[in-house]
């Protein structure tokens, strides 16, 4: 037992930790490589990633898992603009109870000139209607404001309604502007249905950049609109001189009815860029500034320009020429109205028998 023994003990303890070692090692490259192989497939087969996988049943897992996403595309929801002036409160109210739908926001306003007595009556009604009442989806403009034919009045009270819904609820898809005597050819379920699948990005605003004669009439004429600084209505006056056509943008014009989305709504209000104000001031001395405003700032925004769709989904009768007001609607018009497939159309007069046509035969209601 002398020195070559005593090196044979501790040949046999060196061998079998060096085995144990690259058993080790082995094992350690196989776990690594059967990691990398999961993640790659991870990457490129998550179904199947995620079914091999097994998780504890911890209740802190189940804490933190996010809800299943839906098996479709969320009903998309609309918030209505409905206004009127003086004597237009019983139009105003057919055309709200024509248009709701619990899922929808509305916003109604009945100007300054209406009578006192007209905006309390309207206010009591949306108060005491019982499904008003229990869904709370019908706003009402309390403080009238001043609004002006074809003055830049028209736009801003169309930006403060804009400015509430966006304010009340944030859960709807497009707004629409729509006046007292314009009515739903569709109902809300059918627009809803038809919208479902639609990019919610979309605008409906019917647009042109040949302005003809607006040129030389709309253009480059100065108007004042006394209601941006009386309490009392008078109508848009001219002053001179006269102004040169833009060079910092390029003017639009179209239809004053419009399906926007809230995307653009947004940027309207909230303006990430100067462009919205910048228009809004110009277009204070514009007559008939609620035809181009609006289109003027979408067609201008390389962002929302792919977003245009030109028509403005209504059925409106004009001269051609077009003069300054459309054809009052009659029976005479129900199957042009219908095969222009458009959701609204204009105008109306109070309780026409069309009226209770579009509401027996297209609208499916009774009362």
């Amino acid at each position: 037992m002398g020195p070559m023994s005593m090196e044979r003990r501790w040949v046999f303890p060196v061998v079998f930790s060096s085995l144990i070692c690259l058993f080790l090692l082995a094992t350690s490259f196989n776990v690594g490589l059967v990691s990398s192989l999961h993640t790659i497939n991870s990457l490129f087969l998550p179904s199947r990633a995620a079914s091999n996988q097994t998780n504890p049943n911890f209740v802190e897992s189940q804490v933190g898992r996010t809800p299943s996403p839906p098996a479709g595309p969320s009903l998309p929801r609309f918030a209505y603009l409905v206004s009127g002036s003086k004597g237009d409160l019983e139009k105003l109210w057919r055309t709200l109870k024509a248009l709701y739908h619990p899922l929808n926001q509305y916003v109604v306003h009945l100007d300054l000139e209406s009578p006192p007595q007209e905006r309390l009556e309207l206010a009591s009604r949306i108060e005491k209607d019982p499904l008003f009442a229990t869904v709370g989806n019908v706003y009402m403009i309390t403080k009238a404001n001043m609004v002006t034919y074809r003055g830049p009045t028209m736009v801003a009270n169309t930006l403060h309604a804009c400015a509430i819904l966006l304010k009340q609820n944030k859960e709807w898809d497009w707004f629409i502007n729509l006046s007292a005597s314009d009515y739903p050819l569709v109902t809300q379920d059918d627009l809803i249905y038809t919208f479902k699948d639609l990019s919610r990005d979309l605008n409906f605003i019917e647009h042109t950049s040949k302005l003809g004669w607006k040129e030389g009439q709309r253009a480059m004429p100065l108007y004042v609109d006394p209601g941006l600084y009386l309490s009392k209505k008078s109508d848009i006056f001219l002053v001179n001189p006269k102004r040169s056509l833009p060079t910092a943008f390029k003017l639009f014009t179209g239809s004053a009815w419009m399906i926007l989305s809230r995307a653009f709504v947004e940027y309207l209000i909230m303006g990430w860029d100067n462009l919205p104000r910048t228009l809004l001031m110009y277009y204070t001395n514009f007559v008939s500034s609620p035809e181009g405003y609006f289109h003027t700032v979408i067609c201008n925004v390389p962002e929302f320009i792919p977003t245009t769709m030109n028509h403005d989904m209504h059925y409106i009768s004009w001269d051609t020429p077009p003069k300054q007001h459309p054809h009052v609607l009659t029976l005479n018009d129900t199957s042009k109205m219908v095969d222009s497939n458009a959701a609204f159309a204009r105008k109306f007069k109070l309780n026409d028998p069309v009226l209770d046509w579009i509401d027996r035969e297209l609208l499916h209601r009774n009362n």
